[in-house]
């Protein structure tokens, strides 16, 4: 017993040390994000899909991340859109998942829904998370047995039990327009038994809402490893369950999510398929 105890807080002190220097990385990534904004100057887009962009305040970001996390662990992996291999489970040691701005067509628009975010995974579990809202300045943190937070108050999943009441995140499947059959006939069944649908365009802070109950659950057909890591963990310390289609527990790769509170996150499930 008392090996384990020592195990648990050994665990908790390693990563309450890798959320602090993610923390610090992701505020400094902000503030190169806000400072673009600020200022105003035209932008570059790079498209590498359809709709799906790039500029160099993403570029910017993202090596201001890697300057921060190499000086703490520099033999860590640190993975991106850039530079992912497609199965992140395999991976041994630590390593970091990161997204500099999660929401870059927002950030172009100026529409206040875009984030930073950056994921610890060790030996493919992911036992640390940040995702800030570099508009706001929200902050949302959680580690492995150790709950999650927003702004450093603990936070939940709502107790909505009930779908005609419920609040639902979802996400357009845009880089892979053969799915959107498959979505419009799950956008009409989910929107015709709940209060309402909310599409705002960064995966990272919808599943920080599920996690703070301000949506009561969410899904997508198509997410990367770097757009859910941190959330997968955020919903699930919150108290929430994150699954693909098949009900399996999601894992940090490309794929479906489906998240929300037990009950919701049931019911939306079930949804889903009978739309198919």
């Amino acid at each position: 017993m008392q090996g384990n105890e020592n195990r648990i807080e050994s665990d908790a002190r390693l990563f309450g040390e890798i959320l602090a220097v993610a923390a610090d990385a992701a505020h400094s990534a902000a503030e190169v994000i806000r400072n673009a904004a600020e200022r105003g100057v035209p932008l570059v887009w790079e498209e590498k899909g359809a709709a799906d962009f790039v500029t160099e305040v993403d570029r910017d970001a993202e090596s201001c991340i890697v300057t921060h996390l190499r000086a703490a662990y520099p033999e860590a992996a640190i993975l991106g859109e850039e530079f992912s291999p497609a199965d992140l489970i395999s991976i041994r040691g630590l390593t970091f998942v990161v997204d500099p701005l999660d929401g870059t067509t927002n950030f172009l628009h100026a529409y206040p829904q875009y984030a930073v975010s950056i994921a610890a995974l060790i030996d493919g579990d992911v036992v640390t998370g940040v995702v800030l809202n570099a508009a706001n300045g929200e902050l949302f943190t959680a580690t492995r047995g150790g709950g999650a937070h927003r702004s450093g108050k603990r936070i939940s999943v709502s107790a909505q039990s009930d779908p005609s009441h419920a609040l639902i995140g979802t996400g357009f499947p845009f880089k892979k327009p053969e799915l959107l059959d498959e979505y419009s006939g799950q956008f009409v069944r989910v929107s015709r038994n709940t209060a309402g649908i909310r599409r705002a365009g960064s995966a990272a802070l919808d599943l920080a809402d599920v996690a703070c109950a301000r949506f009561d659950g969410f899904w997508e057909l198509d997410l990367a490893p770097w757009d859910i890591a941190t959330g997968l963990l955020l919903v699930r310390e919150a108290g929430g369950i994150v699954t693909d289609l098949g009900a399996a527990p999601k894992q940090v790769a490309h794929g479906p999510v489906v998240a929300g509170n037990p009950d919701i996150h049931r019911w939306l499930l079930k949804t889903l398929h009978g739309a198919s």
